[in-house]
């Protein structure tokens, strides 16, 4: 599913795996939670990074359905509204 997201919508979806164990047992948890919790809080805040705004016309008018090309990156997204 993630790669058909990526590819085909503007939706970016990730797993994130911390090992081998799909279901970890239910005392196992805390510890889990101590030896990632920086990581996967420091990934988190990485949303605030890169290019974020409004497509608009000459009016300031929002343009529905623009495409954003970036230069190098072979992955066109849609603008929403």
């Amino acid at each position: 599913m993630n790669d058909f997201s990526y590819l085909h919508t503007n939706c970016l979806e990730l797993s994130i795996y911390l090992g081998c164990d799909k279901f970890p047992h239910e005392s196992e948890l805390q510890q889990e939670w101590e030896n990632n919790k920086e990581s996967l809080l420091t990934f988190m805040e990485q949303v605030h990074r890169g290019i974020k705004g409004l497509v608009t016309d000459q009016q300031g008018e929002p343009i529905a359905n623009a495409t954003i090309v970036v230069g190098g990156i072979n992955h066109n997204v849609k603008t929403g509204r």
